[in-house]
């Protein structure tokens, strides 16, 4: 059995590192003690851009910030033949919002993953939540040190309880120590000491014991307090020095110099072994309960250490049935009276001590190590061969919902941005969402009937209705304070107010609107020859399209149609050169629109010429945004020029709808059931099927992230951004379900 390990690795000085390396050892012990065969091998993760002397058995590292590093180690281990991977997730040790980079290997695994989880939040953040469920998703095993984790897995991040393994923290088979020859601190001699280790940030709660020690030295004066480790790179980095200097001088305040001692240093597993023994108690203050794990408290455990510690979640269970004793967070004063009786009383102390010696030798690493390797057998034998790109993608669609579209909307329409998932109302309103709006209403009225969508449609239709000229142009923008701030808007602007009048003149709930949208609609057929862009001209075939669903007989209307339809053709012959089958010399926004928009034309005229320059566009269209089985879209911090860099940062949801719109419109005029299969990867773009591998949709508020950054989900939901989720989730639907006719 040959394994790939992920994670930290000495000499990198953290407690994850120092895991791995244990387990590592533990399995190989293991191994050789069952017979059984195994090979490890280590990738591990380098921070900050550090560079780190690594043994023989690490093969291969990976800078946390290089997205291209975990692409190149996925390839390292489906060319290894490795039969599992077994991984270490702690959120802080891999690049992007919580640790989002690993994903991208991780889904392009073809073995077995197993992983152990270092830390559970039972209030994970956006972020932290959905990275944590899509490890899951592509591991076969979960790894947790700790059973109060599991209804946080299964309740927070949904995750099935079958999945999950319980596999306590290792420590060191302390009984193999020589006790005898324990060396200690020079300062340690002739004196009671009280002990805390590990990597030192504020969370760790030092200066409550710190503060309970005057009253413990006033009766014990031997007392020495030691604080060994060094501050967490993480905090020296962003703050310095500063936790250590205010718990030193909160020692010299309290005159307590001679009675603590910081030993800033980090040491080794035998160093850290000897302190351990040779403490009288072992103190774990930290703040916070939400800490499902804690290594430090399982060495002392496993050392026989009288340990007293706070009451987060990994010492009520490690120090249950008398293992040990908890005082309340910041409780100074409890910890002062615990500390004085266990002084006072060398019986009780030595009990403790004996009790936690007891349980620690049931989990020496020897142990542990045979169990992930039992872990590893099941998760092999249950694994299904992967023969795609990446991990089957399945995703439950989940009900359509308008909270957040009714959220943005008030009486004048619906409000451009959103600080989150609250409505800005200093970006004020503009017809280009109002009238996707619109159509998205209009099509979930006509599927449901349901009347809370009659109350929004005639919200914005009014809003577009206060916003044409007479002249049949519209205005675009509105400030919040019903200010007007140009006289004319844009193409697109335009377009996409006659592309939600058609559809209301095709959809109206009621014959009253019915007749508003067709004064609407025809006075805007007066500024089509005034149009000059190709999505002006696209958006106004859609409307057109609508139009003449609902009055097929209008053959000026279908002049109108072929005429924008001629002039996108003029488009993309004017700028068509070799390799370069488009409409523009640029790839910008809403760019599936455009061989949409062409197959709707053909779909009235049965020009073959539409049709040609349908097919060339979306294929070309495909060859840049349709890779390795997944959606990536032009970002819009850099549109693509020919023969130039782009950027694929950041994705918009518009984007992902209009390549929807695209397969849509495609089937419908062909049948090929390929366009449907490439229709539901678009949508799946909006649940995770992205460079990102994190969703778009929200399910906490029913709104749509505003975007894919580079290294994090843009957690802003406009209009736009729902908008396009619910428009392409009704287009979606009846393919997801079974081939509707709409």
């Amino acid at each position: 059995m040959k394994i790939i390990c992920i994670g930290n690795y000495p000499p990198r000085k953290c407690g994850i590192a120092t895991f791995t390396e244990n387990l590592v050892k533990s399995i190989n012990t293991a191994a050789v003690d069952h017979d059984i065969e195994v090979i490890v091998e280590v990738i591990a993760m380098n921070d900050l851009n550090q560079i780190y002397n690594y043994p023989d058995i690490v093969k291969l590292s990976i800078n946390d910030s290089n997205p291209d590093d975990y692409l190149k180690a996925a390839e390292y281990i489906n060319k290894s033949n490795a039969d599992l991977c077994l991984f270490q997730h702690e959120y802080g040790i891999y690049g992007g919002n919580s640790g989002l980079l690993i994903l991208s290997l991780l889904r392009r695994i073809k073995i077995p993953i197993v992983s152990t989880l270092h830390t559970v939040l039972q209030h994970p953040t956006f972020h932290q939540k959905e990275v944590l469920k899509k490890i899951a998703g592509y591991s076969e095993k979960i790894v947790i040190m700790n059973a109060m984790a599991i209804p946080f897995l299964t309740d927070v991040f949904g995750i099935a309880k079958s999945k999950i393994a319980i596999i306590e923290h290792g420590v060191p088979d302390f009984s193999k120590v020589d006790k005898k020859n324990l060396q200690k601190p020079s300062s340690w001699n002739n004196r009671r000491v009280i002990l805390t280790f590990g990597l030192l940030g504020r969370s760790k709660g030092i200066e409550t014991v710190i503060k309970a020690l005057p009253s413990v030295v006033e009766k014990h004066p031997d007392v020495l307090y030691t604080v060994l480790g060094k501050t967490h790179p993480h905090v020296v980095k962003y703050a310095g020095e500063e936790y250590r200097e205010s718990l030193e001088a909160l020692t010299a305040e309290l005159g307590l110099e001679n009675n603590v001692e910081f030993l800033n240093q980090y040491v080794s597993e035998e160093e850290l072994t000897n302190h351990l023994l040779a403490s009288d108690i072992y103190v774990t203050p930290y703040l916070n309960k939400a800490q499902i794990t804690s290594g430090t408290l399982c060495y002392a455990v496993g050392g026989g250490s009288a340990v007293v510690s706070t009451p987060y979640w990994h010492a009520e269970a490690l120090l249950a049935e008398g293992r040990g004793r908890l005082f309340d967070f910041e409780d100074h004063q409890e910890l002062t009276n615990i500390l004085d009786e266990l002084l006072d009383d060398p019986n009780e102390l030595e009990r403790l001590k004996q009790r936690a010696y007891a349980y620690g030798l049931k989990i020496a690493w020897p142990r542990i190590g045979f169990e992930y390797i039992s872990t590893f057998q099941l998760a092999i034998e249950n694994f299904k061969t992967i023969t795609t790109f990446w991990r089957p993608f399945n995703v439950k669609i989940p009900e359509f919902n308008i909270s957040h579209l009714d959220r943005l909307t008030d009486s004048t329409g619906i409000i451009q941005h959103a600080n989150g998932c609250v409505a800005d109302f200093k970006t004020g309103y503009c017809v280009d969402d109002n009238a996707r709006a619109l159509i998205v209403c209009l099509i979930a009225y006509k599927k449901t009937n349901d009347p809370k969508y009659f109350l929004l449609i005639h919200r914005y239709l009014a809003y577009l209705m206060l916003l044409q000229n007479p002249d049949g142009s519209f205005k675009n923008y509105l400030t919040y304070w019903r200010k007007m701030v140009e006289e004319v808007g844009s193409d697109d602007a335009f377009g996409r107010a006659v592309w939600g009048l058609g559809a209301l003149i095709r959809l109206s709930p009621c014959d009253s609107m019915f007749h508003v949208a067709m004064e609407l609609f025809y006075k805007s057929t007066t500024q089509f020859s005034k149009l000059s862009y190709a999505r002006g001209y696209a958006n106004c075939i859609f409307g057109l399209y609508h139009y003449i669903r609902r009055f097929p007989d209008q053959e000026n209307y279908i002049r109108m149609l072929t005429g924008l339809a001629n002039k996108l053709v003029e488009k993309f012959q004017n700028h068509r050169k070799e390799g370069w089958d488009w409409f523009e010399s640029t790839l910008t926004y809403d760019n599936g629109l455009l061989p949409a928009a062409m197959y709707l034309a053909y779909k009235y005229s049965e020009n073959p010429k539409y049709l040609e320059v349908a097919d060339l566009s979306r294929v070309f269209l495909e060859k840049r945004c349709m890779i390795n089985e997944q959606l990536t879209v032009v970002g819009n911090k850099k549109w693509w020029f020919k023969n130039y860099e782009m950027s694929d940062y950041a994705q918009q949801p518009i984007d992902a709808m209009a390549m929807i719109i695209m397969y849509d419109c495609a089937y419908r005029t062909s049948r090929k059931t390929e366009y449907v299969e490439k229709l539901k990867i678009c949508f799946q773009w909006f649940y995770g099927r992205n460079d990102l591998n994190l969703p778009l949709y929200d399910a906490q508020t029913f709104g749509c992230n505003d975007g894919l950054e580079e290294l994090e989900v843009n957690r802003n939901q406009g209009a736009e951004s729902i908008i396009a989720y619910l428009m392409s989730w009704l287009i979606a639907e009846p393919y997801i379900n079974g081939f509707g006719q709409r």
